[in-house]
């Protein structure tokens, strides 16, 4: 932005190539998406220089609402804290980059207690736990699905 304050810190490990060659390997990103001079989205990576984990603050608040996981750098898993409780209360699943479920902790209690199913790009069926035994009680199924 030109304030000529860093927006982005990039923190590497000292490293060695399969030859026995030195070099500093990147093993975490920090980025300040708003230049408030605080981190938004904090990016780990593994040996091979593949993001595994990223926190990031949505709101700017200073703290984390979201984490994203990945696998060979393909997103897996993202956990959301949807009320600011300090701990997840929205699951998404992903196989292959794509959304495959969603579990929820509606009424704060740790638990989850509504779950969506999605397949072809649209939600397939919802569960519902109504009596809070952490098991679905009543499910939905998507009129318009294929399956």
């Amino acid at each position: 932005n030109g304030d000529k304050k860093p927006d982005v810190w990039a923190f590497t490990v000292a490293a060695k190539t399969a030859e026995g060659r030195d070099f500093d390997r990147l093993s975490r990103k920090e980025l300040d998406l708003n230049w408030d001079g605080k981190v938004d989205v904090a990016r780990a990576y593994d040996e091979k220089e593949q993001i595994v984990k990223e926190a990031l603050d949505l709101d700017f608040d200073g703290k984390v609402d979201q984490v994203n996981y990945y696998e060979k750098s393909v997103i897996v898993r993202k956990e959301s804290d949807l009320s600011s409780a300090g701990k997840p209360s929205l699951w998404k699943f992903y196989e292959k980059g794509k959304l495959v479920r969603k579990e929820r902790d509606t009424n704060g209690d740790g638990r989850v207690d509504y779950w969506e199913y999605w397949e072809g790009d649209q939600v397939d069926r919802v569960g519902e736990d109504l009596d809070g035994d952490g098991n679905v009680d009543k499910w939905t199924k998507n009129p318009n699905s294929e399956s």
